[in-house]
């Protein structure tokens, strides 16, 4: 995968650079990193006539997002300067991000700053917050940098789930069998846990039994935390609860679940998973419940308001 404009000898779709230069359907700029989620969103896009423009991040990006979007840059994700060129060479005006980026690997493993060779935009985007003294890493800042990168340059950061609503599970009970008492108050003691670790910006995700916090999620992400609890808690029998931040910036980082989190719940021995109705994305839903319903894992999606007012009441 090259990091030009034209990756792997892949051309953009015939009638692309009409479309852009007519200004007739604006194209969006996609922000691509790791996982299902931005081949939804890429897919949601072109199935309502919209022109996609991808940059794919290396190391991250499915290459099937080549087949889907009108015209995709395979870039590494320091050099946000061809992130922005490339934009603006499309006629982008509204970019949004989808999928993971392995903070851990990025930042943390080994000699970062060597490994990915940032550019010059990149430095003066990341540069005030991981080279100064008051070091600061956390999503939420980074984030914002980024966005606030975009805005220079006239581009809008916009949700990804503005873009691809369908994608946002609804309220109600999704899949296996409805929980017992007890598995209901592990859900609303991890459901207040989880809140607050969110809003300590840590994680998203926490595992819990009888009452008892087993793992939570930090910067080793969801997977971690999962493979964590079957470590620790070898008779099985517990919940994951996965919410979104109380202060949720919708157009980053929103909590995901898929197929993949199902089989590794089951392989560690999880019996139920609640997330958050409305603020938090299923990948493949149907391939998601099914693998559920075999494993014998239930998933429930719950409002928060709901849950503030169980809080109040107890």
């Amino acid at each position: 995968m090259g990091g030009g404009y034209l990756a792997g000898g892949y051309r953009p779709k015939s009638g692309f650079r009409r479309i852009v230069s007519t200004g007739r359907v604006a194209p969006i700029g996609l922000v691509a990193g790791w996982g299902r989620f931005p081949v939804l969103v890429a897919q949601s896009l072109v199935q309502r006539r919209i022109p996609v423009c991808a940059i794919a991040i290396q190391g991250h990006a499915d290459p099937h997002l080549e087949y889907l979007c009108d015209h995709v840059c395979w870039s590494g994700v320091g050099r946000m300067g061809t992130h922005v060129n490339y934009f603006r060479k499309m006629g982008v005006r509204q970019v949004t991000m989808a999928g993971k980026l392995f903070k851990a690997d990025l930042l943390y493993a080994g000699s970062p700053w060597l490994r990915h060779f940032p550019d010059l935009e990149c430095l003066r985007t990341f540069g005030p917050l991981l080279l100064s003294r008051n070091r600061n890493a956390r999503d939420d800042s980074l984030l914002q940098a980024v966005t606030d990168m975009y805005l220079r340059h006239s581009m809008d950061v916009v949700a990804a789930t503005d873009l691809a609503p369908d994608l946002l599970v609804p309220e109600g009970w999704l899949a296996g069998k409805k929980h017992s008492a007890k598995l209901e108050n592990d859900i609303r003691f991890g459901w207040q846990v989880a809140k607050q670790m969110g809003a300590l910006d840590i994680g998203q995700s926490i595992t819990v039994k009888d009452g008892t916090v087993l793992a939570v999620e930090a910067i080793e992400g969801t997977d971690a935390c999962i493979r964590r609890t079957g470590e620790v808690c070898r008779r099985g029998g517990w919940i994951l609860v996965k919410v979104a931040k109380p202060n949720q910036d919708m157009r980053f980082d929103v909590p995901t679940i898929g197929p993949q989190t199902v089989q590794m719940v089951k392989d560690a021995g999880g019996v139920a998973i609640a997330v958050e109705a409305d603020r938090t994305i299923v990948v493949d839903q149907a391939e998601t419940y099914a693998a559920a319903e075999a494993a014998g894992i239930a998933i429930v999606a719950i409002a928060d308001s709901k849950m503030n007012a169980v809080a109040r009441a107890a």
